[in-house]
């Protein structure tokens, strides 16, 4: 009898620490999701600012895409501090030697990614690179077949298709958008180097996943982010030798004297980048490990229109017919993956998004 009334006073205590789980999992989601739909929203745009108003370095550019990852140490710090409040023999990180070569090689490849951005930003208008990067939602459902076995459907294939020809209008229709100061030959160098950049990360964001995958321990998010820190620091490292070689640490003075908006702002807007371009990645990665990479793709893509309504407000930028086809074939494709794995999911009798349990490091 006393250990059947010891069980039903253990139950309640259970059933609370699967709610508190619950909730824990729902505030990191939405936490992730709002530093994602920031970093994504506004990155790009500071970015582009820095290049409207004087900036012509692009290994800088690419530099601050992941300079700003020592900010990560913060939340790894609270994390660890909380840690050995319970546990006074608690790691202190937990990146096995097999994970650390493996942030090594997503790291080389994120700072090549970085660069083919950086260099098509340069020269497009963000209006008409947002749409282009768009095309990662349909070529990452295309790398997760291969790499991580996710399911490929008609409605997959149909938003490829859909993507890859609002990529093509765009092409089409270079002439309409071309920002001042730029030539035409430029101008396709910045959308194909853009088109890379879309098709670059489509094949990142997979292998992340799969990273996740074999990793043969617990995902928790402290790891989560000791692996965009190491990720972000090879990308780092790849683009600070581009700006040795560039001599971009020399330049840096003489382009903030020589800023449209002031020597001051210069600098504010390198470090806004940083910070925000580190909202992003870190928000797509706990968005990767919490749903899956292609529901991180989904948030991007719905985060599209929000971006042109931005570029145009604040740069004033063309939104001509082609440009307006290209999205409305981005949203569609967008709409008809969506509607397939709804559809399969429900086959399935699984969640839109799948949830997976919050295990706390």
């Amino acid at each position: 009898m006393k250990e059947i009334e010891a069980q039903q006073q253990q139950q309640p205590e259970h059933e609370q620490e699967v709610k508190v789980s619950k909730t824990l999992r729902r505030v990191v989601l939405v936490v992730n999701f709002t530093m994602m739909i920031i970093g994504c929203t506004a990155a790009p745009l500071v970015l582009r600012l820095y290049f409207v108003h004087g900036g012509h370095r692009v290994w800088l550019s690419s530099w601050l895409q992941t300079g700003g990852c020592p900010i990560i140490f913060l939340p790894l710090g609270i994390s660890y501090y909380h840690r050995r409040q319970t546990n006074k023999h608690a790691k202190l990180y937990f990146v096995t030697p097999k994970l650390f070569l493996a942030c090594l090689v997503l790291g080389l490849l994120t700072g090549v990614d970085d660069l083919l951005y950086a260099y098509g930003i340069s020269y497009l208008p963000v209006s008409t690179s947002s749409i282009l990067i768009s095309v990662q939602l349909g070529f990452t459902a295309l790398f997760a077949f291969f790499i991580v076995k996710q399911k490929f459907t008609p409605y997959s294939l149909n938003a490829v298709a859909l993507l890859s020809f609002g990529a093509l209008i765009l092409g089409l229709h270079a002439s309409g958008d071309r920002p001042k100061g730029v030539s035409k030959g430029q101008y396709y160098e910045g959308f194909f180097m853009t088109l890379g950049a879309a098709l670059l990360y489509a094949f990142i964001l997979p292998m992340i996943e799969l990273t996740y995958a074999k990793a043969k321990q617990a995902v928790t998010y402290t790891l989560v982010m000791e692996m965009q820190l190491l990720i972000a620091f090879f990308a780092t490292v790849f683009c600070t030798v581009g700006m040795l070689v560039a001599k971009d640490f020399q330049a840096i003075p003489r382009e903030a004297k020589a800023f449209g908006l002031g020597e001051f702002n210069y600098y504010q807007v390198l470090v806004w980048s940083t910070i925000l371009w580190q909202f992003a990645f870190l928000g797509i990665l706990g968005a990767i490990n919490y749903t899956s990479a292609l529901v991180s793709g989904i948030i991007f893509t719905v985060l599209i229109p929000v971006t042109e309504v931005l570029a145009v407000i604040f740069f004033h930028e063309k939104f001509n017919s082609g440009k307006g086809v290209a999205l409305a074939l981005s949203l569609w494709g967008f709409a008809s993956y969506f509607y397939g794995e709804l559809k399969t999911n429900k086959k399935d009798k699984k969640p839109v998004v799948p949830e997976v349990g919050l295990q706390t490091a």
